[in-house]
């Protein structure tokens, strides 16, 4: 019989309780033990919910206080030196993430090509990995246990470990910290053994992306070492094809888990190249997205591998579960019918469970859940709600002339500069202010009828008009109305235009206790009416400063919703870049003069193959240069990214042709701004001088250095001065103090250059 099992489950919980306690213990109202009480719950409930399934392995070790490589990092003891830790206490691991008085955080970077973020490991020639750090996760295991069956540990395998490392210093090749990384892995494995640990699952998605021979001889050398430590070991990959699934078949491990639903057409190979004593782990529920598991379809793929295979098959989801909500069951208010077509994580472990048993004892076994499954898929494919003509048409009208802007950019320049007198340097922020308890409490009250639209709007434009006040007493030149009214990014858009519906509860987490709740984008996307304009002209009355229109750009929008998987996501992202370009005009034309379409996900959708860039990156840009391309020279637009490794597709991001770029680089001292000037950027940029996410309020003298810095590289008169992204998550004193020693600092260059 197949075994069922998964690859990891959500950890935050279905009413974010992780991220209400560790924000609750970071502000000092709860201690270490409350944490750890909450953090117990929740695994105990979590892994209830897959024993009541029925699944054989329960995942154990997928449960991260901040983030899995944070833990693998400490786990292993290869701790930031600048830190001076050597064994950290919980506080003192929150430290790596979030900074304290004398460091900042450790990097942040987006996983592969998710929204979830991981902090960067630091990598030195030579360094030592300290003691096994492995109790908490032993301590799991065990916790996992006493309910009763199988467990699976999951650990995150060294290979990816490594190479998602980025150097510190001098360039030295990575692989040579191999040796000293693999016995810091088997310490891990060999505890686990003790324990009476049977399989551990090793996740090495980095195998998916294009990697040198010496990674795959790495990679042989690794899993030989590591395979004889005890366990047995399942080779976990996901989000794309195993590149060399000739060489990955050879691997000394026991079993391979691959992605079924990013990449099917990897299972031929598999099935001719798999050793006979190995398992093959089909990942055959889509783990990414919210929509139903089509069964039949599922069951037709799986038979032929059962039928070859045996009880060397087992069946997954294609990657954690983490990617997706904790359960549908809290859903009670979704347009009609949207919610019959949804699986989220619980329903997704269901969905593994009947297949397994479909697979053993034929549909008559599992009747009523395919029943389920037919009907579901016959509702949304007959479903009104999800094709609009209007919409079609209007897609295949759009003509090359309108992706381009007026004039180029050297031409826009002098046109911007007349219309927007603006010093050398000019100061500005991402967009949001904080979202303080009473904003949280005035949405509340408004969704819960509490209070009528009249009372909220005159709320609300009471924050704006803190927010724009705050900015002239401290001096920026170009303002933001602050975006009180915006409960998200990409949610504020997506509740008012046609084709999304949103949840409730639909959490998933983007980092440590950040939550994000992406919309479930499930047809053909238009925009009734003007969605921003009345905030912008209200914020742009109250100040003769220009203030920004604040747009989330069309790849945005795709990449940060549970997309539709019914038609091409190049057409998805087309129809939402004429929403978007409406918007934009309508802007212009009510006196806005500089507009924000944000891209942080442009470079987290490239696909992981490298020959697959070509034709994302193409369509992309198409999609944001569609948005922008019908207002005037004079007017300028800017955009946004963050948290990813842009270097290699800056002649994407050059080919937006966007007036002003803003990017992340405060946490890695302007690492990043060294790219764009080694490129010779054309336009202008505005490199962040300070990390949003940490509590940390940095000096003017460190954000002056930055900025000295950051002239060296680029040409001052192209250079703006911003943070690192938008500062909803943070408290005014902090913020306030944060934005004058900015300025300051951006005066004192001033001078310097004048001088």
């Amino acid at each position: 019989m197949p075994t069922s099992h998964i690859i990891g489950f959500p950890r935050i919980g279905a009413r974010r309780e992780l991220k209400v306690a560790l924000e609750a213990f970071w502000r000092g109202e709860c201690d270490e033990a409350a944490l750890r009480a909450t953090g117990a719950q929740l695994r105990l409930r979590h892994w209830q919910v897959q024993r009541d399934a029925g699944l054989d392995l329960v995942a154990a070790g997928d449960f991260a206080w901040y983030d899995s490589m944070l833990d693998t990092t400490v786990r292993v003891g290869a701790l930031p030196r600048r830190f001076g830790i050597a064994a950290p206490t919980l506080a003192e691991t929150f430290e790596l993430a979030r900074g304290n008085a004398a460091q900042p955080a450790m990097e942040m970077t987006k996983w592969f090509d998710t929204n979830y973020h991981y902090l960067v490991p630091e990598l030195e020639p030579g360094m030592a990995f300290g003691p096994d750090g492995s109790a908490e996760l032993l301590a799991q295991v065990q916790e996992a246990r006493a309910l009763g069956g199988a467990v699976k540990p999951v650990l995150i395998g060294p290979l990816t470990w490594l190479a998602l490392g980025k150097v510190r210093g001098a360039e030295f090749d990575k692989l040579s910290l191999l040796p000293a990384l693999l016995e810091a892995w088997s310490r891990t494995l060999r505890a686990l053994a003790a324990a009476g640990v049977e399989w551990v699952q090793l996740d090495e998605p980095v195998l998916c992306l294009d990697l040198e021979p010496a990674w795959w001889e790495a990679a042989r050398r690794a899993c030989e070492h590591l395979s004889r430590q005890g366990p047995k070991l399942l080779l976990a990959t996901y989000f794309d094809a195993v590149d060399r699934i000739d060489l990955a078949a050879r691997l000394p491990v026991h079993g391979f888990h691959v992605d079924l639903v990013r990449a099917p057409q990897q299972l031929a190979a598999w099935r001719s190249l798999l050793p006979d004593d190995a398992v093959l782990s089909a990942g055959i529920v889509d783990g990414r997205n919210v929509w139903r598991c089509d069964l039949r379809a599922a069951l037709a793929t799986l038979r032929p591998m059962h039928e070859q295979l045996g009880d060397r098959l087992w069946v997954a989801p294609s990657c954690s579960l983490q990617h997706v909500p904790v359960s549908l069951a809290q859903e009670t208010a979704l347009p009609g019918g949207v919610a019959g077509w949804l699986a989220f994580a619980t329903e997704k472990v269901a969905e593994v469970v009947a297949l397994v048993r479909g697979l053993s004892a034929g549909d008559s076994g599992i009747a009523d859940a395919l029943a389920a499954s037919d009907a579901a898929l016959l509702s949304r494919r007959e479903s009104r709600r999800v094709t609009k003509e209007l919409v079609q048409r209007r897609l295949q009208s759009i003509g090359p002339a309108m992706a381009e802007r007026r004039s180029p950019y050297a031409q826009r320049r002098v046109a911007q500069q007349a219309a927007l007198p603006l010093p050398p340097l000019p100061t500005t922020t991402i967009g949001s202010f904080p979202q303080t308890p009473e904003i949280r409490r005035a949405r509340r009250a408004f969704r819960q009828n509490d209070i009528g639209a009249l009372e909220y709007l005159e709320r609300m434009r009471a924050e704006i008009r803190h927010a724009v006040e705050q900015q002239e007493a401290i001096g920026l030149d170009v303002l933001v109305h602050g975006e009180p009214e915006r409960n998200d990014m990409v949610e504020y858009f997506a509740e008012q235009l046609w084709g999304y519906a949103i949840s409730a509860h639909g959490w998933v987490q983007s980092y440590g206790s950040r939550c994000v709740k992406p919309p479930i984008l499930y047809g053909d996307v238009f925009r009734p009416e003007p969605m921003t304009v009345d905030t912008a002209q209200y914020a742009q009355s109250l100040t003769a400063k220009p203030v920004k229109g604040m747009l989330t750009g069309p790849v945005t929008m795709l990449q940060w919703s549970f997309v539709r998987n019914d038609q091409p996501r190049e057409a998805t992202a087309l129809q939402l870049a004429m929403a978007l370009r409406d918007e934009a005009i309508d802007l212009e034309r009510a006196g806005i003069r500089v507009i924000q379409i944000d891209e942080p996900a442009l470079r987290e959708g490239l696909p992981l193959k490298r020959r697959d860039w070509p034709a994302y990156l193409d369509w992309a840009v198409r999609a944001f240069k569609l948005a922008c391309g019908g207002v005037k020279d004079e007017t300028q637009i800017h955009t946004h990214m963050c948290y990813c490794e842009f270097g290699d597709i800056l002649p994407a991001i050059a080919a937006l042709d966007a007036d002003v770029i803003t990017i992340e680089t405060a946490r890695s001292a302007m690492e990043l701004l060294d790219a764009f000037g080694a490129f010779r950027y054309p336009n202008e940029i505005g490199p962040g001088v300070y990390d949003i996410h940490s509590p940390r309020v940095p000096s003017q003298q460190s954000m002056q250095r930055l900025l000295e810095r950051a002239c060296e590289v680029v040409a001052p008169e192209r250079l703006w001065v911003n943070p690192d992204c938008g500062l909803k998550t943070r408290a005014w004193p902090e913020t306030r103090q944060a934005l004058v020693n900015m300025v300051a600092a951006a005066r004192a260059v001033r001078e310097q250059l004048a001088g």
